[in-house]
């Protein structure tokens, strides 16, 4: 059995089709749960609850975390360190191994420019904070041998999602609506995405190699610098639209969480956008052969996706 705990959003999806090359029994875990293969087995829980949680977890050979918590510090700071907690006691008690889908928010400051799995854990924000925190208690079991363990890293990401992704949100839906796209502090340094269907293809390639285990992933991303620039005009190409956009800088984003509430939850993260932002998933294309698709098709799908 491979289990996915927090099935259902962006990554979960992916996930879940990806998993059917490898084994029909699959079960999909969360509140909601639905299915996206046909032999899914689908499980409801609460995965704040301890004994739901262990229950989910109970006869997995394989556990991905893919959970996608509100994006408010306070949820993160009150439910992160305790899920992981169970999750890793979960695995622990059940011989099941972990791979959870990370993000870069440990890795601060200029260490953005270039991320690698060597990359030093360098929060510089209270959300990096906890992502740290989280990879630690995985590392740290990984090292005294009681866990097995993969941390998956996606850069930002986009593809066939309605919500959850910057592109989507301010460049594919503004141009829908015939307005200008929007970025973020500056358009003109780059900023790398993962395609949403790499991030599952390899996520389950990666649980599904034993000599993969205890390790670091960046997760198959396209190795172009691409500028915020260069992001809008790909969207503006592909729907027939003008590539024109407007930047919102810093001071505008923390002037508009004063009314809204989401972006309040920006202005730490800024330091993502006003500087280069390069995600380096070499060492996964070296070791398996395969190149992250390209941006030009990543957008040209998922704008064809989006408008089915």
């Amino acid at each position: 059995m491979q289990t996915i705990l927090g099935s259902g959003g962006a990554i979960g999806n992916e996930l879940a089709k990806a998993l059917a090359g490898y084994t029909k029994d699959i079960r999909l875990v969360s509140r909601n749960p639905k299915k996206v293969n046909g032999t899914d087995l689908l499980f409801q829980a609460d995965l704040t609850d301890r004994d739901s949680l262990f229950s989910a977890v109970k006869g997995s050979e394989i556990v991905y975390l893919t959970v996608g918590l509100a994006y408010k510090t306070k949820v993160w700071q009150a439910l992160w360190p305790p899920l992981m907690q169970n999750v890793i006691d979960a695995c622990i008690e059940h011989n099941s191994k972990l791979v959870f889908f990370d993000n870069v928010y440990m890795f601060g400051g200029d260490h953005v420019k270039h991320i690698t799995e060597e990359s030093p854990l360098s929060p510089t924000s209270k959300k990096g904070e906890i992502r740290t925190l989280l990879d630690r208690m995985i590392l740290d079991e990984v090292k005294k041998g009681t866990l097995q363990a993969i941390i998956a890293r996606s850069a930002d990401f986009y593809g066939p999602v309605k919500t959850q992704s910057l592109l989507v949100e301010m460049v594919y839906k503004n141009l829908l609506q015939d307005k200008k796209a929007n970025w973020l502090c500056n358009a003109t340094v780059c900023h790398s995405f993962t395609y949403t269907p790499d991030a599952g293809m390899a996520t389950a390639l990666l649980g599904n190699t034993p000599d993969a285990y205890n390790q670091v992933w960046n997760l198959p991303t396209d190795s172009r610098r691409l500028t915020g620039a260069d992001w809008i005009a790909l969207f503006a190409k592909e729907m027939g639209k003008s590539s024109g956009f407007m930047v919102l800088p810093g001071f505008m984003v923390r002037v508009t969480g004063l009314f809204v509430p989401v972006m309040k939850e920006f202005p730490e993260m800024l330091y993502q956008y006003d500087r280069d932002y390069f995600f380096d998933s070499s060492k996964f294309e070296k070791r398996f052969n395969i190149k992250a698709t390209s941006a030009a098709e990543g957008v040209r799908e998922t704008v064809r996706m989006l408008k089915v």
